[in-house]
């Protein structure tokens, strides 16, 4: 065997030791959830048993689990509606806030024009807003719920995304500077790549509050179909294990939503320090 195939075949068994070791970590560290979860699902089944615990108060995990055997097929209808809705409310609010951001970050006057507009909107309870969007759109629309979504993201993104264009390592911006870059290399090659942790961080907090913001708006109006009104309904006739597996359902759903983007940003950036953390 020559010399060059030696090192190379020493070269792959590291990388094989490596790509090993790192996946023992990923598993080392998935363990104790599980087996936290575990556990927490054992002691909800037995402990509500054991203190006569009625069923339309906390259903047990069992019960909801035959629930979701049972109404697959209409849970599987909801929550491709609601997911729809959260999805399209989630496009419109990230857009609109990123583009309220650069320009937030860009001038001055924006700042002071967006900054309390997007404080006002973000205060307003989706209680109160729901039926006004129902008016406005209304309550069979699913794009009545997408702007509760919109307007429910649109502040966490559109902040997120000002501190990470805005706070900037002095350095690099004295070092373009000092390198004759223009305002537009400066964003392209500084601020924007600073801005995408920050806009990552934005998204997780995001998906979650979409989901609430669709299920919450459904509520007040839609299908009969819809996840929030198959919760109410199931509850109203008292057939709680089955609004019980649509809250699981809607828990699945953020929680899908979030694995997504917790994805995307290790793909995105693999430079980021707290994804080469996760791998090492």
């Amino acid at each position: 065997m020559s010399a060059e195939a030696l090192v190379e075949r020493r070269r792959a068994a590291a990388e094989r030791r490596l790509a090993a070791g790192r996946w023992g970590g990923r598993l080392r560290g998935a363990v104790p959830p599980l087996v936290v979860f575990i556990a927490v699902m054992v002691l909800w089944e037995f402990s509500l048993a054991a203190l006569g615990v009625q069923q339309f108060l906390l259903p047990r995990p069992s019960v909801i689990l035959a629930a979701l055997i049972d109404q697959q097929a209409n849970l599987s209808r909801a929550v491709v509606y609601t997911a729809t809705e959260a999805l399209g409310g989630l496009a419109i609010g990230c857009l609109l806030g990123v583009v309220a951001a650069f320009a937030t970050a860009r001038w001055l006057t924006a700042r002071e024009a967006l900054l309390p507009v997007a404080i006002a909107a973000n205060s307003i309870p989706i209680i109160a807003f729901a039926p006004i969007t129902n008016i406005w759109f209304g309550s069979e629309n699913p794009v009545s719920r997408m702007a509760i979504v919109a307007l429910m993201v649109f502040f966490p993104v559109m902040v997120n995304t000002v501190r990470g264009l805005t706070q900037v390592d002095p350095a690099a911006l004295e070092l373009m500077q000092a390198c004759a870059a223009s305002d537009w290399q400066i964003l392209r090659k500084v601020r924007v790549p600073n801005a995408l942790p920050y806009l990552f961080t934005a998204l997780k907090v995001a998906t979650t509050l979409s989901v609430i913001g669709a299920v919450v708006g459904e509520y007040f109006g839609g299908p009969r179909y819809a996840l929030g009104i198959y919760i109410t309904s199931e509850a109203y006739v008292f057939r709680y294990p089955n609004a019980w597996a649509a809250i699981v359902i809607a828990c699945a759903l953020g929680i899908g939503f979030y694995l997504v983007v917790l994805a995307v940003e290790r793909v995105a950036l693999p430079w980021h320090v707290s994804n080469r953390q996760a791998s090492s």
